[in-house]
């Protein structure tokens, strides 16, 4: 367990295993606890870093720094406080925003990317109707983290997962603003080699399979795979798929590197 000071706000974050690194980067209604599913599974081959973004869960920080923007740097703070100069990320929804933008304007620094149920804020049409639907209010916060079949089959797992977005208690009074600096435009998309892996889920209404279909599409030699049984979640609804889909990905393209 650890802290590192970066751009006005105090990152907690957590380090386990040995081997090549990888950060976990969580969602709007997650913090570290959210990849207890992951990080015994994933830490028998890999230095896992899992971290709270600013102003979730241990994470401070102030108003004025509370936005999207500053994600990518803060993964790169965390990699430089430990050391490390090369790690996979991999994304979960809100996370997405400092992967890709990280893989883009850091790529030496990134050597897999995975982006689980989000765009990653890539420019394409698609996104953008979902983000815009998402600021509409029309969907209301936390109701579509889980999908609706497995809320109705494991109630008490879809408790536990309000519970961990419960401890979420530290934002500032201004909520977290996805402004345009935190976007990736096609054209910044050029030359871009950083091995990548899309993730979608049947039953995903934030960010739908034709959502991830075309961001896998428009990111050069991305690829893309769908978990059966899943919405917005698969790394909590349907761990043992997850892991082994994002477990054979970095096997294949970091081990190897």
């Amino acid at each position: 367990m650890a802290t590192v000071e970066t751009e006005g706000a105090r990152l907690y974050y957590e380090v386990h295993g040995a081997g090549p690194a990888v950060v976990f980067a969580h969602g709007r209604g997650g913090n570290c606890a959210s990849w207890w599913q992951q990080v015994p599974a994933f830490a028998e081959r890999y230095r896992i870093v899992v971290f709270d973004h600013r102003g979730f869960g241990r994470s401070r920080c102030d108003g004025a720094h509370f936005t999207c923007d500053h994600f990518p740097r803060d993964i790169l703070a965390i990699l430089d406080a430990e050391g490390i100069e090369t790690a996979a990320l991999v994304c979960q929804s809100m996370g997405g925003w400092g992967g890709l933008k990280a893989a883009v304007s850091h790529p030496e620094r990134v050597s897999a990317l995975v982006l689980s149920n989000t765009p990653g804020g890539l420019d394409t049409p698609l996104a953008n109707a979902a983000i815009a639907h998402l600021a509409s209010g029309a969907i209301p916060p936390g109701s579509a983290q889980l999908g609706a079949s497995f809320r109705t089959a494991n109630p008490e797992a879809a408790y536990l997962c309000a519970q961990i977005s419960g401890l979420n208690t530290n934002f500032p009074k201004s909520f977290l603003r996805l402004t345009r600096a935190g976007f990736v435009g096609q054209d910044e998309l050029q030359g871009y080699a950083v091995p990548t892996l899309a993730i979608t889920a049947p039953e995903d209404l934030l960010f739908p399979p034709p959502v991830m279909e075309e961001v896998a599409c428009t990111i050069p030699g991305a690829r893309l795979v769908e978990l059966p049984g899943a919405g917005h979640s698969p790394y909590f609804e349907t761990p043992g798929a997850f892991n082994a889909a994002v477990l054979g990905f970095l096997d294949e393209v970091v081990d190897s590197a």
